[in-house]
């Protein structure tokens, strides 16, 4: 139940001030102040800025909600919503009243905002430039950075993200956004490489259902190489999608709780691509922000599977990892 709202309000047949002001806790007066209205009179289709209290977004919590079910109607992340109402759990109560913040605002060029797991190294190159050069722009003295953090970003780079850093990640939540995920279910995040450099979830698919896996692809995510899918594409598999058990390991207890996000290529002979382990990270990033418990474990498949496979690779970035800890 929304009680207010930021933004605008485009109006419908049957709308008045009052209405409209109830709706989203504000005055028939802060509205006709903020859109320059010197009557009642409103027009269907017309667009009315929402200022003042109806900035701040409240929602009340009804019977059956989460915190992650909440954030995914606003488009918000389960963090930002405890951030703002000063939560220090998960628990929330039927009639709660929550403030939602608002949309996060698309950076200003040439500035990039830290998110949750990224290192100057791996800004660095995400943007084509050099730590030091990063260092130099914002005065920074060690490589330590800040969640939030916005930095400079020197011009010449070649970014392989748009501005708002949700390139890759898009699809991720536009899909997760209409499905009804049990954070509580996903214990670990455990990370693969492929080993091969061809393939992507349809052909990985296909080959672990003539291997007997009745649900085939047995991972829930395929980060492409830019061969049979695009460089740093998350490809979704249908165990995230139906929300089933994992098949990408031999411990029954992690593929019952496990998420299993694979990385396209050998990285026991190579790096993965800027944009596969930017890809990773912000995956990692987004599934452990409301989507697994919030103390889920990352971790990769030869410390699951000890003594039986090197997966996935002493090239691939473990030290990544160390922030999601």
């Amino acid at each position: 139940m929304l009680s207010a709202a930021g933004g605008t309000h485009t109006v419908r047949r049957g709308d008045t001030l009052g209405a409209i002001a109830k709706k989203y806790g504000t005055s028939i007066s802060a509205l006709k102040s903020a859109n320059g209205l010197n009557s009642d009179t409103i027009i269907v289709g017309q667009k009315l800025t929402l200022t003042g209290s109806a900035a701040a977004a409240i929602h009340v919590v009804a019977k059956g909600e989460s915190l992650s079910t909440i954030a995914r109607k606003y488009g918000t992340s389960v963090r930002s919503i405890k951030s703002e109402n000063d939560l220090k759990s998960d628990l929330i109560k039927v009639g709660q009243r929550l403030k939602i913040p608002g949309k996060s605002k698309v950076s200003d060029p040439g500035i990039h905002i830290v998110r949750k797991g990224e290192t100057l190294s791996l800004i660095a190159q995400t943007y084509g430039t050099r730590v030091n050069t990063i260092k130099e722009a914002n005065n920074l003295r060690s490589d330590r950075i800040n969640v939030g953090q916005k930095l400079n970003i020197p011009s010449g780079g070649s970014s392989s993200i748009i501005a708002d850093g949700s390139s890759l990640l898009a699809p991720v939540i536009a899909a997760t956004n209409r499905l009804r995920v049990d954070s509580s279910r996903w214990r670990y995040i455990v990370c693969h490489h492929s080993a091969i450099e061809a393939g992507n979830a349809e052909a990985y698919g296909r080959a672990h259902k003539r291997r007997g896996m009745e649900n085939g692809l047995a991972y829930h995510f395929v980060i492409g190489n830019g061969r049979d899918s695009g460089d740093g594409e998350i490809e979704i598999g249908p165990r995230w999608k139906k929300q089933l058990q994992g098949g990408h390991v031999r411990s029954d207890k992690v593929n019952e709780s496990g998420i299993g996000i694979c990385i396209v290529g050998n990285l026991q002979d190579h790096r993965p691509s800027t944009k596969q382990r930017q890809a990773i990270n912000e995956l990692i990033g987004f599934l452990k922000d409301g989507y697994s418990r919030s103390n889920a474990e990352v971790t990769v498949h030869k410390l699951v599977d000890k003594n039986h496979t090197v997966c996935p690779g002493k090239y691939f970035p473990y030290d990544d990892l160390k922030h999601f800890a």
